[in-house]
């Protein structure tokens, strides 16, 4: 069975989508089978892997309005073992819709409990914001990965997060953990941004991964051909980057499952 992992922070501009895409790519490239979902109206994780919105019939609003099965819309990516089930503009109203839903909080869930069988791991981008779409996310997930940005103003929405993470875990999801904070945008020379990633380490202590992503304009690059960075320059220091990252999770999962073992 699969694991479900949500990438999530309230503040956009943060890195998630291009942490959540590129972390899904290097895990497909270790093996495994991996399905990225995007569930951000926004769709910069479908453009982020090679396809155009506009041009899309089907996607996930399918599979959360319309009760269509998700594999039914789920599209190969040009990297092995990644599979996306992908946004388009349809999904800009489905906040709205979702509320007339029967368990609107869980449609998505219930959604998953088929793939969540062919895949290792299930990766949600979701929308930098907290309604529906993002708490269906959560209420789905196993896990979170917190992508925070190495300056000032991502210390603010951090007690905001961390609350709305409780409260789904008190009422829709007890056994949602967060596997881990990515520290993103950092710049080495600049003193407040050491200052911020302090902060956070102070915050959430050894939930910080060690391997922090710089700072790159490969990186930017990457997400405007629609390919990931492993793709796009695999030896840039963005590239580099996500690839320990990657390496750091998997060492971490492969611990925690050597101690449930």
């Amino acid at each position: 069975m699969g694991k479900i992992v949500a990438f999530s922070n309230q503040k956009g501009g943060v890195g998630k989508t291009t942490t959540c895409v590129n972390m899904a790519a290097y895990i497909a490239a270790s093996g495994k089978k991996v399905l990225l979902i995007d569930i951000d109206p926004q769709g910069n994780a479908t453009t982020g892997l090679g396809f155009s919105k506009s041009s899309l019939k089907k996607s996930v609003y399918n599979v959360l309005i319309d009760d269509e099965r998700a594999a039914d819309n789920i599209l190969k990516t040009e990297i092995e073992n990644l599979d996306l089930l992908p946004s388009n503009i349809d999904l800009a109203g489905a906040e709205v819709e979702l509320v007339y839903k029967r368990s609107r909080e869980k449609v998505l869930k219930n959604a998953l409990a088929e793939p969540k069988e062919q895949y290792d791991y299930i990766m949600i981008d979701c929308p930098p914001s907290l309604g529906l779409l993002t708490i269906n996310a959560l209420a789905a997930a196993d896990s979170v990965i917190i992508p925070i940005q190495s300056e000032y103003y991502a210390l603010e929405g951090l007690s905001q997060l961390m609350n709305s993470i409780s409260l789904v875990k008190q009422h829709l999801n007890a056994g949602l953990d967060v596997d881990g904070v990515v520290l993103t945008m950092y710049d080495s020379r600049s003193l407040i941004s050491r200052q911020i990633a302090d902060e956070i380490r102070k915050f959430f202590t050894k939930r910080v991964f060690e391997i922090v992503v710089p700072r790159n304009v490969r990186l930017v690059e990457a997400s405007s051909y629609g390919k990931p960075i492993m793709v796009h320059d695999p030896k840039c220091t963005g590239a580099r980057a996500y690839k320990a990252l990657t390496q750091e999770y998997l060492g971490r999962e492969a611990k925690k499952g050597a101690k449930s073992n």
